[in-house]
């Protein structure tokens, strides 16, 4: 990728800056809905792949709420270098949300193991 570092100065802390003439042409977000049950380890797991920038593109935020079998509903918040996950209220569906740059949304579809309905 020859743009590779392109955004770099403005992107990947997580905090506002001065730069926002560009925010809509760099930021784009990939979502889903599922049913699938993933463990707390499994997700914490997934979530700490997200800083692979090759793989994934440039994730700055994900967060969601899924569904961790019975009862039982997992909540996360992550940030790069730091994926944060809660035991929470219950929801109809579970759902995911990544925001960043470049975001490779196949690659994403696969890590969360979402079937993808066309």
């Amino acid at each position: 990728h020859e743009h590779h570092h392109e955004h770099d100065e403005h992107c990947g802390c997580g905090h506002e800056h001065h730069h926002h003439h560009h925010a809509q042409e760099v930021f784009v977000s990939w979502g889903a809905e599922t049913t699938r049950e993933f463990s707390p380890e499994e997700l914490q797991a997934m979530l700490s792949q997200l800083a692979d920038e090759e793989r994934f593109g440039l994730v700055l935020r994900a967060k969601g709420i899924v569904c961790a079998g019975g009862a039982e509903w997992l909540h996360f918040d992550y940030v790069p270098g730091e994926p944060e996950l809660r035991s929470g209220s219950p929801a109809v569906i579970g759902r995911l949300c990544v925001i960043g740059s470049r975001l490779k949304q196949a690659a994403l579809t696969e890590l969360f193991g979402i079937s993808r309905r066309a």
